[in-house]
């Protein structure tokens, strides 16, 4: 059996994270949850995601900066990072961080499912 595929989620609103948990771990994914940013190269370390979700507005140094220190880490950048905003200039965003796609807060669960889906199968 293969092992679980586990979903890092850095967001600091812990109702949004509880929504995004709830769905993930339905689809059978382990999930790990991290309400800063500044620590993503030591949280990516301990938990090995294969996949990350990134809050733009997320503490101390924002989803674009700790999407480039992972991007810029040769044993990470091949993690697929999906950012997550409610910015309207999310694309440009997300372009900027060097992040592989993302998705519009509020988001639909099903879209949220979808791009989960395909980055994590």
């Amino acid at each position: 059996m293969s092992k679980t595929k586990t979903v890092l989620i850095f967001d600091d609103d812990t109702i949004i994270l509880e929504v995004i948990t709830v769905v993930l771990m339905d689809l059978g994914l382990n999930v790990e949850v991290s309400e800063t940013s500044h620590d993503i190269i030591p949280r990516v370390e301990s938990s090995k995601p294969d996949l990350i979700l990134m809050d733009n507005w997320i503490p101390n140094i924002g989803g674009v900066e700790a999407t480039r220190l992972l991007k810029a880490d040769a044993r990470f950048n091949h993690i697929p990072v999906i950012y997550v905003s409610a910015n309207n200039d999310i694309q440009s965003l997300a372009d900027r961080a060097g992040a592989d796609d993302f998705l519009s807060k509020p988001f639909d669960l099903e879209d949220l499912e979808n791009i989960v889906n395909k980055y994590i199968t």
